[in-house]
């Protein structure tokens, strides 16, 4: 997911881009959650836990807590959620299904139940149940969403981000930077700091300073380095792409050059400048009154109830939860 080996040539070519923050000075901000991703963060980094119908809950449990913690600082989130990927995603997302497949089939076939319960994480994908729960979830605690029916929720998250109308996006995904993110929030990269409210913020506009590239070369870097829509070249990692965008300006120039030296695929011309278009479908031509943004009042007696009674999760945890939230923001829950 995401380009490939960004993160380590970002810390190596332009570690001033990377600050290491606490928390509490996200106060009073706006941020765009990409809501697969943390999902997906949530479900795994846990044991997974189910209720008495089946239904796995873990990913509500550590959003719950993970909102509370955010919402008690004064930080405004607004989940995006993805619609349709485009159709050159597919390879991907067959990719996936098969990784998902032959886990299961591992784990069917597995004794062992702590490497069991590791594998089904594995095999886990969001489904409607799933998200019809994270709904939910935000419904009753006031955060706001947005789901189109098309388009990558980090997309969309980005652009809001380039046009202001949030000042952060929350992802582990770095296609974000791609399309453009101003400012990326990830756990923190540090792994010196061990401090749970250390977070890692990428500031997109040094990054490319560092770099010392345009916003076309970035993108064209990028796909050169592999991304979901376009796999890179054998043999061509992050150094060689880097090289060759600094010298060549177009991918016509760049297979003409290296032709011989590299076995570009034969398509490979058209997957990349696909991929370029779907990193640039949004830059510039979004429109926020046009986008569906699905508001709410926070409702607490309702929140009780649905992780009470539907996730199962323990009524006093609840409750002394929620009343650290209340204790922080007062009248506003």
């Amino acid at each position: 997911m995401g380009i490939k080996s960004l993160t380590q040539i970002i810390k190596k070519e332009s570690p001033n881009s990377i600050k290491h923050e606490n928390l509490y000075k996200l106060s009073g901000k706006k941020v765009a959650v990409d809501a697969s991703l943390i999902i997906y963060q949530q479900l795994l980094r846990h044991q997974l836990l189910k209720n008495k119908k089946g239904e796995i809950t873990n990913h509500i449990t550590g959003l719950f807590y993970k909102l509370v913690k955010y919402l008690s600082l004064n930080i405004e989130l607004i989940f995006i959620f993805d619609g349709k990927p485009p159709d050159m995603k597919q390879d991907c997302v067959n990719e996936r299904k098969k990784k998902a497949q032959d886990a299961k089939e591992k784990m069917n076939n597995c004794d062992n139940i702590e490497q069991k319960n590791e594998l089904e994480k594995t095999t886990l994908r969001l489904t409607k149940s799933m998200i019809d729960n994270v709904k939910k979830l935000l419904n009753y605690m006031g955060v706001s969403y947005i789901h189109n029916d098309i388009g990558e929720g980090e997309a969309i998250a980005a652009e809001l981000c380039r046009i202001g109308y949030v000042d952060y996006v929350l992802t582990e995904d770095m296609d974000t930077l791609v399309y453009g993110c101003p400012k990326l929030i990830r756990t923190c990269l540090d792994k010196s700091l061990k401090r749970p409210d250390i977070i890692s913020i990428i500031d997109y506009n040094d990054m490319i300073k560092g770099f010392n590239f345009t916003d076309d070369q970035f993108i064209k870097f990028c796909i050169l380095c592999g991304c979901d829509y376009c796999s890179n070249v054998p043999k061509v990692g992050n150094v060689t792409a880097m090289k060759m965008i600094k010298k060549y300006s177009t991918i016509d120039e760049i297979i003409e050059a290296y032709k011989d030296k590299y076995e570009f695929p034969e398509n490979y011309k058209e997957l990349f400048n696909k991929s370029y278009e779907i990193f640039m479908m949004y830059r510039d031509k979004m429109n926020i009154n046009d986008l569906v943004i699905n508001k709410s009042n926070k409702d607490i007696g309702g929140l009780i109830k649905f992780l009470v009674n539907d996730i199962e999760m323990s009524e006093l945890r609840v409750q002394k939860t929620i009343k650290k939230l209340q204790n922080t923001l007062g009248n506003d829950i």
